[in-house]
């Protein structure tokens, strides 16, 4: 990280970030989408604006602004405005509906909630009314934001360590949880993802995921920290995106396995010419990586790829470094940065420091989330090699326990993903009267591969190396493996419901 980086990383709060980084480089862009462009200087000027309109409105420090917005230029405006006030703000995937919706209106108790109107085919304006929720306000268009006098608006929040966000973890075994973050641990967590790539204000970054994730504030920090600017894309879908990154001179694209993946399959497409001629750098996280794709990424598409860990808890934990040998690049999740805190007890990966969350709106839920000694059990599994690099081997609940023997599903997925004719591989256990829990491998196939077998499955375990007692008993190939709506993990749970009361 350099020196102004630095010094920008101790700003007290997003806002005073922001303010730091328009005064010193005002008239450099910040976002761009299609063929407009936000400058820093612009970005604060407008959303001090917006924060006087919204105050107009009633939104006071400490009201709870709930939010689901896809990822546009005014949605950028509209959080910065609420940071401006201090408002508590709760963003909510656009993808979300009545369900996940109402829980987040309800748990959170907001006050106000802004909604792009009808955006790609659904009425969330109708949405929100059939849920009663409270100070309903569409914010998709600038002519939809509020506007006021800035001069007529309180000062700045001074402190960076009151809870001031409410994310929502993605709830796929049970209800979602309300996720405690302050402005200190989204800038902690941003200036890890920062140090680690060690861009430059000549980069030129994208956000192809929805702003409302966690991800969001971690990479808008970034932007702020080294003064470069990023590409916003309301919907990610290849080939159609590709023309925003070529024209823009995308110099760092990524979001998670599965935008790698889609990228790979592009580039595979057309192998005679880069699919970005900008592009240097995939980088992402949140979800597991087979080395299998961080070579090909390497090899065929002629960049280089970076892989962290993340949770909504805790934005950024590690990140792999561009000066990372291949091989930690290929097979670990990177290394913590000064301040985060990583032990490993009884296999699980527990974490202290200034980039956790406060915690959860379930006071019952804080409690059993962290140990004795403040470190936040993060459910997963893993171990430090000795250069400090934190290798992940799988889920505490996604350990298969077959005839008392504990298998790690992620062992397994790496391996197979390496055979040609497996796109993307989830194992999962299943329950079984003799054995407890049998492995079952779900195959999505890339086009145009012959129709995988079992035997074939086993074959290419068994040559690499894997334990008997570790081969799948059972395959099932789809079409397409269920995923969420964010960062594209696949769901696990919705494979085991789907196949539990079958037997083959």
């Amino acid at each position: 990280m350099n020196e102004t980086a630095r010094a920008l990383s101790t700003a007290r709060t997003l806002w005073e970030l922001l303010a730091r980084r328009a005064d010193l480089t005002p008239d450099r862009p910040v976002l761009l989408q299609d063929e407009r462009v936000l400058t820093f200087g612009a970005l604060r000027e407008r959303a001090e604006r917006v924060a006087a309109g919204l105050y107009d409105m009633g939104v006071r420090p400490g009201t709870v602004v709930a939010w689901q917005l896809p990822t546009r230029v005014e949605t950028a405006l509209l959080s910065f405005a609420l940071a401006r006030l201090g408002a508590v703000q709760t963003p909510v995937i656009p993808f979300y509906r009545d369900r996940e919706v109402g829980f987040a209106l309800r748990e959170s108790k907001a006050e106000y909630f802004a909604v792009p109107g009808t955006w790609r085919g659904f009425d969330h304006l109708a949405m929100a009314r059939r849920l009663g929720a409270k100070g309903v306000f569409e914010a998709y268009h600038g002519r939809d934001l509020p506007d006021g006098d800035p001069a007529l608006l309180p000062p700045p929040p001074a402190s960076g360590t009151a809870v001031r966000w409410i994310y929502w973890t993605s709830g796929t075994t049970s209800e979602p949880k309300g996720v405690l973050h302050t402005d200190r641990s989204l800038i902690a967590a941003g200036s890890c993802l920062a140090h680690a790539l060690g861009l430059s204000a000549s980069d030129v970054g994208s956000m192809a995921f929805p702003y409302a994730h966690i991800a969001g504030p971690d990479y808008t920090v970034m932007l702020l920290l080294y003064g470069f600017p990023a590409v916003m894309f309301e919907h990610f879908a290849l080939p159609d995106t590709l023309a925003g990154y070529r024209r823009h001179g995308v110099t760092v694209a990524g979001g998670s396995t599965a935008f790698y993946t889609m990228f790979l399959a592009e580039q595979r497409a057309r192998p005679d010419r880069r699919l970005i001629p900008t592009l240097r750098l995939l980088a992402g996280g949140g979800a597991p990586k087979p080395p299998e794709v961080y070579h090909a990424v390497v090899r065929e598409m002629g960049v280089q790829l970076t892989h962290g860990y993340g949770m909504t808890e805790v934005p950024m934990i590690t990140m792999g470094s561009p000066d990372d040998t291949a091989e930690n690049l290929a097979t670990t999740e990177g290394r913590p940065p000064e301040g985060m805190a990583i032990r490993i007890v009884d296999g699980e990966v527990r974490l202290r420091g200034e980039a956790v969350c406060q915690g959860y709106l379930d006071p019952a839920q804080t409690a059993a989330a962290f140990d004795a000694d403040g470190f936040l059990r993060t459910g997963d599994l893993g171990r430090l090699t000795p250069s400090g690099h934190l290798v992940l081997t799988g889920r505490i609940k996604d350990v298969i326990i077959r005839k008392g023997e504990n298998i790690s599903a992620k062992e397994i997925e790496d391996l197979l993903a390496a055979h040609p004719a497996v796109g993307d591989v989830a194992v999962i256990g299943l329950p079984d009267a003799e054995r407890g829990e049998l492995v079952c491998a779900v195959v999505e196939q890339p086009p145009g591969a012959e129709v995988l077998t079992l035997e074939q499955v086993v074959a290419q375990l068994r040559a690499a190396g894997l334990a008997p007692h570790k081969l799948p008993e059972r395959l099932e190939v789809v079409a397409a493996l269920p995923r969420g709506d964010t960062l594209r993990k696949v769901l696990k749970h919705r494979l085991r419901e789907r196949y539990s009361g079958t037997v083959k």
